[in-house]
């Protein structure tokens, strides 16, 4: 069985994501949504929060499970004994971020290959920060999130 792992923060998850897991679909028998904190951002939602939010949209679909990431990618992968990471790419300046990790990754684990995937165009410009803006300003979000997750943002921007 082939398992991909895709590690994000996911704070909060879009369609772009999403979009990338139906493509991921198509590769791997088992996806694991890793949960993890990006040190150079301050979350909105806490790791439960995401978690359960990511359990909820994918409760529906055996195949991919979803963990927390405490430590490093690489050092998940090799505990777990996984050698496939997914990575989404929108435009070319993902590329650069991407691949320095992707790099990074291979030299702390060996075993790991990253398998880069372009999400649909109409994501190419879709982000988390763009997204808690939208629904900040009391803009309409349904084209870029599920409707839970609007709904989650919006109970949480209105604190």
């Amino acid at each position: 069985m082939k398992t991909g792992v895709y590690a994000g923060s996911f704070d909060p998850i879009t369609f772009g994501h999403i979009d990338i897991i139906k493509r991921a679909e198509k590769i791997f028998d088992e996806i694991i949504l890793l949960v993890g904190e990006n040190k150079t951002k301050k979350a909105l939602f806490s790791l439960k929060e995401r978690k359960e939010m990511l359990e909820e949209l994918f409760k529906d679909k055996k195949h991919v499970k979803v963990e927390v990431l405490d430590g490093l990618l690489a050092g998940y992968m090799k505990q777990k004994q996984l050698h496939f990471v997914i990575r989404g790419l929108r435009a070319i300046s993902d590329f650069d971020y991407e691949f320095q990790h992707s790099i990074m990754n291979k030299e702390l684990n060996k075993e790991i290959e990253t398998v880069f995937l372009m999400t649909e165009p109409k994501y190419f410009y879709v982000n988390s920060r763009i997204i808690k803006e939208i629904v900040e300003l009391k803009g309409n979000a349904k084209e870029f999130v599920p409707k839970l997750v609007e709904e989650k943002l919006k109970e949480k921007l209105e604190k």
